[in-house]
């Protein structure tokens, strides 16, 4: 059966996965149009660098890559401009996280306010009208009794539900996710055999080109300030707040007997404090701002097991609801460097659960 009738629009990137997403469904009959959003607009001055991040002047070369694809395959391409969005809603929630001592998850962000919202209503309002959205996530949904589930990719070392358990069933339902059942080996694959420009291009994971945040913020922003050890007592100078996060060994500048590690940010008082490895570890945490995609209503405790940052394995715990529609989360055995700001996603066995911001750690 061919989908010609279907629209789907592709946000293309201008890398291998966004690139082969595309191409495979085009050979599978939809009707497909490109579209790729502009976020850098040169008023911060972020140094190029050979790998491209998602945002600085090498988004140049990414857009000239997506309308090279789309131009050999014959796709319609649209560039829809989001860098008046893209300040206000994530380069501004970055820099309140990191004043507030918080650790920020950018691209959690950016996966709910721009990818999967403005650049969809912008694309609408400039008259091109579409039925689902697809992008080159290693991620997969799945219509289970009239509802939607979001569920890892096959291949999990590339999978990338952390970043999108905000997603709702409405738009899971107008979603696709062309590449949840390949490997990315298989992908490269794919891309070296239609002889594509971007069948060689490294992966993409940085925030910011170049990978220095503090460009981001006014000298009067960035202070230096105490380090100190849970008794108050000054150790060393830092470089600024936002230089740091929990867990945090390297880079701190100061002698010791033994290894410190950052266990607290103190943004009110300007300090930095440190302390021993045992201190990093926590029994849970309470989470706010609550995504649930694999049940309607959190009004009992369930056994899940919880992520709480990308690199993290996922832990055994138990989530139960909490006051003000928040979740509290036990973990089976104490975790380190539970780090406010960040996301926890909650897993049962290969399906994503919800997810929400750690606010406080227990």
């Amino acid at each position: 059966m061919r989908n010609n009738t279907v629209r789907v629009a592709v946000g293309l990137s201008g890398g291998v996965d966004s690139s082969v997403a595309a191409v495979l469904l085009k050979e599978k009959g939809y009707d497909i149009i490109g579209i790729t959003m502009e976020i850098f607009d040169g008023s911060i001055k972020v140094k190029e660098s050979e790998k491209h991040a998602c945002y600085g002047p090498g988004e140049k070369e990414d857009v000239e890559k997506a309308a090279s694809l789309c131009k050999r395959f014959d796709i319609p391409f649209h560039i829809i401009d989001l860098k008046k969005e893209y300040r206000n809603h994530v380069i501004a929630y970055f820099r309140s996280e990191y004043l507030s001592g918080r650790t920020p998850n950018p691209c959690v962000v950016c996966n709910q306010r721009l990818k999967f919202g403005c650049l969809l209503e912008k694309t609408k309002e400039a008259g091109v009208d579409f039925e689902f959205f697809a992008t080159g996530h290693y991620a997969q949904i799945e219509k289970s009794s009239g509802s939607f589930l979001l569920k890892k990719a096959v291949d999990w070392s590339k999978d990338q539900t952390y970043f999108l358990y905000t997603l709702t069933h409405d738009q899971l339902s107008r979603t696709l996710f062309p590449l949840g059942t390949y490997t990315k080996q298989k992908v490269r694959e794919i891309a070296s055999n239609l002889g594509l420009e971007t069948k060689d291009r490294p992966d993409s994971q940085d925030f910011i080109e170049g990978r220095d945040y503090s460009i981001l913020f006014g000298e009067e922003e960035v202070r230096e300030g105490d380090i100190v050890d849970e008794e108050g007592n000054i150790l060393g100078k830092h470089r600024g707040i936002i230089h740091y996060t929990l867990g945090q060994r390297r880079g701190l500048g100061i002698a010791s007997h033994r290894p410190l590690y950052v266990v607290k940010i103190d943004a009110e008082n300007n300090r930095i404090v440190v302390s021993g490895r045992k201190k990093l570890f926590s029994e849970g945490l309470i989470a706010t701002a609550i995504n649930l995609i694999a049940i309607e209503r959190l009004d009992r405790s369930y056994k899940i097991k919880a992520k709480i940052r990308l690199s993290h394995m996922e832990a055994d715990a138990t989530v139960f609801p909490h006051e003000n529609d928040k979740a509290k989360v036990l973990f089976d055995k104490p975790q380190m460097s539970i780090t406010p700001g960040q996301s926890v996603v909650l897993y049962s066995e290969d399906i994503v659960f919800g997810g929400g911001v750690i606010e406080q750690v227990l």
